[in-house]
């Protein structure tokens, strides 16, 4: 008996030496991401998101592990790569891009939620969720509804530079939010503000050298830049050509003001990063996407770009430099 008891005792102490870990090994979780754009063009996003997630705890490598795809701009690889992660059996999905990624990504899995970080499109018009404040499925996120601050972008470009009077506008077709924003809210603003609309159909990066020889002989006052994949993919390029244009320019996403543009006018991104950590950790801890409202954006931002205006010659109004709420020098 004695015998027994002095084994037992010593097994204790032997299974006591070992450190915690190494009985109750901690879970990593799989995060996939998937995005519209490239490395290069998506690294703030995704590097905002992720020390997002790790305010919350989460460290890549430690905790949780991050599976990146890129489409770079190639809508037929949306499927493909959607099915990839389904595949890595990933706990949750975060997309990076607009209705068609949203669309794929569901096709491909019914059950993998998946977060949103913020279409352009309303989720409940395109049959995302049943509604926003229960959305009812695997789907749930950021509706940045950017198409309904186009009228607001237009007057902002028009406050800039109030001698525009011929906007380009560059958008790709196939983006159904955007299609809605360039055929129905722009020329309602425009003619509020007396200047006219001129679209210009871009379905593919190839594109873009077409159509900006086209564009150089139509002669526009200005370029509006709607949201879509094409259009924050190739940020820098279209940045490029306004810049060397010498055309004001505006966009939604702060990016590409960052990469040479004029101003943007959008959802605070920062903000939308934390906002989606939140959404992937409340996931993670078990909480279901059918029950988590989808939400809008409560933080607007206005962002100039000084040093671009002062190489296309611009001097912006001292009234409108007041309200930005970043300014690049």
């Amino acid at each position: 008996m004695l015998k027994t008891t002095v084994l037992t005792f010593c097994a204790m102490l032997f299974a006591l030496s070992f450190p915690a870990d190494a009985q109750q090994p901690k879970s990593v979780f799989r995060i996939g991401y998937l995005t519209t754009s490239d490395s290069a063009g998506e690294s703030s996003r995704s590097e905002g998101i992720r020390f997002a997630l790790r305010d919350l705890g989460y460290f890549e490598g430690q905790n949780i592990r991050i599976e990146y795809r890129y489409a770079a701009g190639k809508r037929n690889q949306y499927s493909a790569l959607a099915a990839e992660l389904v595949r890595l059996k990933v706990d949750v999905i975060v997309l990076a891009g607009g209705e068609a990624l949203v669309r794929s990504t569901m096709n491909a899995t019914k059950t993998t939620p998946i977060v949103m970080d913020g279409t352009g499109i309303d989720p409940v018009v395109a049959g995302f969720v049943q509604s926003l404040a229960r959305p009812g499925g695997n789907v749930t996120g950021l509706t940045l509804l950017s198409t309904n601050l186009g009228g607001k972008r237009l007057e902002l470009l028009k406050e800039a530079a109030p001698n525009v009077l011929r906007v380009a506008v560059l958008y790709d077709p196939a983006a159904l939010g955007t299609l809605h924003e360039v055929k129905d809210d722009l020329p309602l603003a425009a003619r509020a503000l007396a200047v006219s609309i001129q679209p210009w159909e871009v379905r593919a990066a190839e594109g873009f050298d077409k159509v900006f020889a086209a564009m150089g002989k139509q002669l526009p006052d200005a370029l509006y830049l709607p949201t879509g994949p094409q259009m924050f993919t190739n940020a820098k390029l279209i940045a490029g050509f306004a810049l060397k244009s010498r055309l004001p320019s505006i966009y939604t996403r702060k990016e590409a003001v960052d990469a040479g543009g004029l101003m943007s006018y959008g959802a605070d991104s920062a903000d939308s990063y934390r906002r989606v950590a939140t959404y992937v950790d409340k996931i993670l801890k078990g909480a279901k996407p059918a029950d988590l409202p989808v939400e809008q954006p409560t933080k607007l931002e206005l962002v100039i770009n000084l040093k671009t205006a002062k190489q296309i010659g611009l001097t912006i109004p001292q009234k409108l430099l007041a309200r930005a709420d970043r300014l690049i020098k």
